[in-house]
């Protein structure tokens, strides 16, 4: 490989790896290495094979052919213990961390007994002091896992890593949940341990984020290894082409005027649930013909703004109007009579049924309405436009017989689009509408938002991907800790300033004695 020329040694070595499940190839002779002190970037569409090929590397899979050495030793297969012991750690994009414990009794969770007593413990310490600041990885030993940041749990999960002596760091989605400032800062921290030593395998969407920080790139579409480049001598626009197997067209979105406003919200309050923040005295209008940005970090009341907007959850103080028209017995059967469409957080468990069909998940929303006669099914009438959403929206698919579990997230997130858009709602919640998905299932659906926006409706678009939410947004709002920032028009206000306001900076502090949710901090 080229980089295997270079003056480090090789750590990491994958050889002609193979996997399939049933018919399904997952895997087809895949090969690459990771040299000593680089960082290796791995592209791939969703099902190119890039999640089979690291569970094949932790023996959490067992390949049919092929074979995985690290640091010179074969790993045997099938043995998860024996690639952590072996020096390979991964931070996965969900955190693994356990709230009701301090720092330090996270990062040595499973290493020692937590009750082997004061010299145990202080030792522990000393050891995670020292790695917090060799690698800059500020962090308190002694809080409350619960009560730390987003970037500060992720800090802790670097640190587990590095606690078990990883020399092999994989990174899965890193910067999902992070705000701008906590990516430069995750990156800073990155670039410090790789001049140290540690070998960095990093998985992520975000072309960018490659480009920055990736010595070199591997691209895997349909199971099979397809490029590899040096980062130096590549760009984002050659390795979004390799990864769906051509260029993907021009999808520049041009900002909007505003129409009337179809929906307001004033001085609106929710209760919290749980530890989630509820809504606190937030104020925002969508408008007709343009998308409305809301920017964030994970659980700072986005849930809490959705369920309102979606007739889960009514405010418990201020007004609500839609159409100029005061809400009031406020449920999901209202809002979709109000001509409210959503694309759900969550595909799998509330976008969808797993075990119906195409044909039955198409019509969840709406069979009362648009396919019952006398109280009876329309199946005919169902089936057909199951299949007119399939042919309309490129759902690839057996037909809409097919239980929606068996397609893939992108096909999932289409029908759920097709579904939304074909009763022609007059207000859209696009709640993180392309999660997951790969670049070339992006642009289709940003480009269906961009359409129905022109079209005349109102787009909420609720997105912890700031590039997201900047490309697509006429206007941007954001939220922390449940509270709402004041609009601003798109190209009017910095990364850097957004940042600041997802982190809070910029909010007045809550005032004491608020009802409804307004007094609560997440």
């Amino acid at each position: 490989m080229a980089q295997e020329a270079g003056a480090q040694p090789v750590v990491l070595r994958l050889s002609e790896i193979s996997k399939s499940f049933g018919a399904l190839k997952a895997l087809d002779g895949v090969s690459l290495s990771l040299a000593r002190g680089e960082v290796l970037a791995l592209l791939g569409e969703n099902g190119a094979g890039k999640t089979t090929l690291m569970n094949v590397l932790f023996g959490q899979y067992t390949a049919d052919r092929g074979s995985v050495e690290v640091m010179g030793r074969a790993l045997p297969p099938g043995a998860p213990r024996a690639a952590l012991a072996a020096g390979v750690g991964m931070v996965h994009q969900h955190f693994t961390l356990a709230g009701n414990l301090t720092v330090w009794e996270n990062i040595v969770l499973g290493t020692q007994s937590l009750w082997r007593g004061r010299i145990g413990a202080r030792a522990a310490r000393a050891r995670i002091a020292d790695l917090a600041a060799r690698f800059h990885l500020a962090v308190d030993p002694e809080a409350k896992v619960g009560r730390l940041s987003v970037g500060e749990r992720q800090r802790v999960e670097i640190l587990k890593a590095l606690y078990r002596d990883a020399r092999i760091l994989i990174l899965d989605e890193p910067t999902a949940v992070l705000t701008p400032q906590e990516s430069d800062a995750l990156f800073a921290t990155l670039r410090e341990a790789v001049g140290q030593g540690l070998s960095v395998v990093f998985i992520s969407h975000k072309l960018h984020e490659v480009m920055a920080i990736a010595d070199r790139v591997v691209v895997l579409r349909h199971g099979r290894m397809v490029a590899e480049r040096a980062a130096a001598e590549t760009s984002a626009p050659e390795l979004a082409a390799l990864m769906v197997g051509g260029a993907l067209p021009e999808s520049e979105i041009a900002p909007r005027p505003a129409g009337p406003a179809l929906l307001r919200l004033s001085q609106v309050s929710t209760r919290p649930e749980g530890r989630a923040p509820g809504l606190r005295e937030v104020t925002l209008s969508l408008h007709a013909g343009q998308i409305t940005g809301l920017a964030g970090v994970s659980g700072n009341g986005q849930r809490a703004l959705s369920d309102l907007v979606s007739g889960l959850v009514a405010p418990s103080l201020g007004g609500f109007e839609i159409g100029g028209a005061p809400v009031s017995r406020w449920s999901p059967r209202a809002a979709i009579a109000r001509g409210i469409g959503r694309i759900p957080e969550d595909r799998h468990r509330t976008g969808t049924i797993a075990d119906f069909d195409l044909t039955e998940n198409a019509v969840l929303e709406t069979y009362a309405r648009d396919f019952a006669r006398h109280g009876w099914l329309d199946w005919r009438a169902a089936r057909a436009h199951a299949e007119a959403l399939i042919r309309g929206y490129d759902v690839r698919c057996p037909g809409p017989g097919t239980r929606i579990r068996l397609l893939s997230g992108g096909n999932m997130q289409k029908l759920i689009l097709g579904r939304v858009l074909e009763t022609g709602p007059r207000i859209i919640l696009a709640n993180q509408p392309v999660r997951g998905l790969d670049i070339g299932a992006v642009t289709y659906v940003h480009n269906r938002l961009a359409a129905a926006r022109d079209g005349g409706a109102a787009v909420l678009l609720i997105s912890e991907d700031l590039d997201e939410v900047m490309k697509l947004s006429d206007v941007i709002h954001v939220i922390s800790e449940g509270r709402l920032s004041p609009p601003f028009a798109r190209g009017a206000v910095s990364v850097a300033t957004l940042g600041e306001w997802m982190a809070g900076a910029h909010f007045a502090p809550a005032a004491a004695g608020k009802t409804g949710g307004a007094h609560h901090a997440a």
